[in-house]
């Protein structure tokens, strides 16, 4: 039972690592959305994929062995423990990952209507039908 409850250890501290790594390259991530360093974020979405497969591996051998383990180290409970906070955070992470890449895209789109010359702005007329200002700035310029 003892050499069970040290695979389970030993597991768990894989997967702790791994969490770990994940978050590191979360904030990476991050930084190479606010850089909109393009090159950076394929190579970290390869890592990350790498990494997430690693967790789920990790993961269903462990649902196993802690299936078939009746008796659980207080030790075990508390890497468990924490490689669930560990999830969390990078989940966490990874959804405002997500919101400051769709604020990017925003903005990059913005950006592009403006020199295409998109309409700036919709507004309703007293009949309630949607009026496009034209955004007569662009669209005027001689240069």
């Amino acid at each position: 039972m003892a050499d069970h409850n040290s695979l389970i250890t030993i597991k768990l501290n894989e997967q702790i690592n791994c969490l770990t790594t994940l978050s590191e390259l979360l904030t990476q991530e991050l930084n190479a959305i606010a850089s909109r360093r393009g090159e950076g974020l394929k190579e970290i979405a390869q890592q990350k994929m790498s990494f997430l497969t690693s967790i789920s591996i990790l993961d269903k051998e462990l649902s196993k062995l802690i299936a078939s383990n009746d008796l659980q180290t207080d030790e075990n409970a508390d890497l468990i423990k924490l490689t669930r906070t560990k999830l969390e955070q990078c989940q966490k992470q990874n959804e405002v990952n997500a919101h400051a890449a769709h604020q990017a895209q925003l903005s990059v789109k913005q950006l592009k209507d403006i020199l295409i010359g998109a309409p700036s702005s919709m507004t309703y007329d007293q009949a309630g039908s949607v009026v496009n200002t034209d955004n007569s700035i662009v669209r005027n310029l001689k240069a």
